[in-house]
């Protein structure tokens, strides 16, 4: 499984008057750091999308650490912390490149449902992916 970090080089757009980024791009980072993850290990959102499987957000969390600035490069490691088939949670890191400071850590967990928002089990519907998450997990 690949697990290499998401690299983020921080938009003047993400700042806010003082040039720190705004707490809710954070949020934004999390979501880009997963696609990246699961599109760099072949099952990305566009491919469990036309699998007719979607994964909406339960919930997300954050906690701020210090301070990202603008033209700051920032690695985002992203880990499945628990997986039952049915739901994930999954853990983010966000460190300075330069320094390795931590400058934000967060969670988000999802769920599978079908085209018409039923939920399903990825065990039953997509062993592919199912066995993918399995590798992928902190706690097997």
């Amino acid at each position: 499984m690949i697990n290499k970090p998401y690299r983020h080089l921080v938009q003047y757009y993400e700042t806010d008057q003082m040039g720190i980024v705004h707490h809710s791009n954070y949020i934004r980072w999390f979501e880009e750091a997963r696609s990246y993850m699961l599109e760099a290990n072949g099952f990305g959102y566009k491919k469990m999308e036309e699998c007719g499987i979607i994964s909406p957000v339960l919930s997300v969390q954050a906690q701020y650490k210090s301070m990202t600035h603008y033209y700051d490069t920032v690695l985002i490691e992203v880990n499945i912390i628990k997986y039952n088939g049915i739901k994930i949670t999954i853990e983010y890191t966000v460190k300075d490149e330069k320094t390795g400071e931590i400058r934000c850590t967060g969670e988000s967990q999802h769920c599978f449902l079908d085209s018409n928002g039923h939920p399903i089990s990825i065990k039953r519907e997509l062993p592919e992916l199912n066995q993918m998450f399995i590798e992928m997990t902190d706690n097997k």
